[in-house]
């Protein structure tokens, strides 16, 4: 739900504090409301960290609720549900006052996109993140979509996002985690 028609500079977002703990994308300059996960949603990005954390990322270079500045039409940010970062991001991020990887830090390795209902969602996650991702040279996304029951990897190849489709009990591929050992199927079960 867009807060204001009012047009705000990254700037003017990263100093905007309305006193509640409400979480906020700002896209293409308009304050957006993010509604509370979804349980389901909120259990698949927790088990997808513990799943990176057994495949040695160490725990500072995973996060959470970390905002990334992407270019627009005019300022956004994301919120992605979990991001790997390179080491060099770790270290610039050390320290901040707040969490948000901004256009001149390096971007994240991975970032994992859990889809929400409705075609807000769907639209988000499949559409405007992939192209705002890509502009950004995120090498790897991932869209986990619990409600077609698969999981879609984005590897950025030569500018552009090759995509690979997994289902049921196929291994996600992963050229990041080439040991990963893990199913579309134990990802969606993740919720319970």
């Amino acid at each position: 739900m867009t807060l204001t028609s009012q047009q705000m500079t990254l700037l003017e977002y990263l100093n905007y504090d309305d006193g509640t703990d409400t979480l906020y994308e700002l896209v293409n300059g308009e304050l957006v409301i993010m509604p509370p996960e979804s349980e389901l949603n909120r259990r698949i990005a927790m088990f997808l960290l513990v799943c990176f954390l057994q495949q040695g990322i160490p725990a500072y270079r995973l996060t959470q609720k970390t905002e990334l500045v992407v270019s627009g039409s005019r300022a956004t940010t994301r919120l992605p549900d979990l991001m790997v970062l390179s080491e060099e991001l770790a270290t610039a991020l050390e320290g901040a006052n707040r969490s948000t990887v901004m256009m001149d830090m390096p971007p994240p390795e991975l970032v994992v996109e859990v889809v929400s209902p409705g075609k807000k969602g769907i639209d988000r996650d499949y559409r405007y993140k992939r192209s705002e991702y890509a502009a950004r040279g995120i090498a790897e996304y991932w869209i986990v979509d619990p409600i077609e029951g698969r999981v879609t990897v984005l590897e950025w190849v030569e500018g552009l996002y090759e995509e690979r489709v997994f289902q049921g009990n196929e291994p996600i591929v992963s050229p990041m985690l080439p040991n990963l050992d893990l199913t579309c199927e134990r990802v969606m079960n993740a919720g319970g």
